[in-house]
């Protein structure tokens, strides 16, 4: 499947893997990669040495384009934001903020910039900013998320602006790149099915959970302090939101959640730890390879958009 984003790119399927914090290291990167997607280091929080040696790391494992997931409100954003033009990656995504300040040095280093927005408005303004494409992602996404659903959110990005949109949220199957086409994407996203890829550094306890969720399995925290995120349901993350609606400071709150992504994905701690995951996870049944993710997302999408009509009964005159 031939799409703007993969022309634009130089890869062989539009398939880009979420930049998830503590999940997307190199291995995970260069294994999408190596399957023909794009594959994504989550900087999230860390600092730029620990972000350097990982894209040296995933260098090392793949000669094919892969990128970085740049954490705006990061402390260490600028130091992130430097190495990516000096190590020349080819793609960097962003995310919590606005990338305009980092967009002539990525530019000059030849790295295509692909915000992550949640919102028309949001994406016509990093189109402005010299944006060569965006991921629209909808609420059913793990982790940080905004409010628009993704079949409300992507065809209105589509509408608004000219550079190639990437849709992400609810992808988990050939039926949501068929659906994230039809809606005007040129690619899609997927994060919840690559954390039980089998080269994902997400612990066993981790993997279980989200193969075993059913469809209402997720929950979404930190409404209260605007900063939504979406994750399966624990007693921990039940606990976070009894707490929103209680008598808790917000630095309270933020204290408890604070380091509870690690803890779920290297630990798999139950009691303390944030088990991010979309709404799709009810459609992910096990771990696999990241290549036979990948070649199944679009075999399958494939096969649908060809014969969709056909298969579906459906008849048109």
């Amino acid at each position: 499947m031939k799409t703007r984003i993969t022309e634009l790119l130089g890869i062989r399927y539009p398939v880009f893997q979420g930049g998830m914090a503590w999940v997307a290291d190199a291995k995970l990167a260069a294994a999408v990669s190596n399957a023909g997607g794009l594959g994504l280091i989550g900087a999230a929080a860390a600092p730029g040495e620990v972000v350097e040696a990982m894209i040296r790391e995933a260098k090392s494992l793949t000669d094919r384009p892969f990128g970085v997931n740049v954490m705006l409100m990061s402390p260490f954003a600028d130091d992130v934001a430097r190495i990516c033009a000096e190590q020349k990656v080819a793609v960097v995504t962003t995310g919590a903020g606005n990338p305009g300040k980092y967009m002539e040095a990525w530019k000059a280093a030849g790295i295509k910039v692909i915000p992550v927005v949640a919102s028309a408005g949001m994406a016509r303004r990093m189109e402005r900013a010299g944006a060569d494409a965006v991921v629209a992602e909808g609420t059913e996404s793990g982790g940080h998320i905004g409010e628009l659903t993704t079949m409300c959110l992507v065809p209105q990005v589509v509408d608004a602006v000219s550079v190639p949109v990437v849709a992400a949220g609810g992808i988990a199957d050939g039926r949501g790149v068929a659906a994230a086409i039809a809606l005007g994407a040129q690619g899609v996203q997927c994060g919840t099915i690559f954390v039980c890829a089998d080269e994902s550094p997400a612990c066993a306890k981790y993997k279980e959970l989200v193969a075993g969720a059913k469809d209402t399995d997720t929950i979404v925290t930190g409404r209260e302090g605007g900063a939504p995120i979406r994750s399966l349901k624990t007693k921990f993350t039940r606990k976070l939101a009894k707490l929103e609606h209680e008598e808790v400071s917000r630095e309270e709150f933020e204290r408890m959640a604070a380091g509870s992504l690690r803890k779920a994905v290297q630990d798999g701690n139950l009691e303390e730890g944030t088990f991010m995951a979309g709404q799709i996870s009810g459609l992910v049944k096990g771990a696999a390879p990241a290549r036979e993710i990948v070649e199944n997302l679009m075999a399958q999408g494939e096969h649908l958009l060809r014969d969709l009509l056909t298969e579906r009964g459906i008849t048109i005159e």
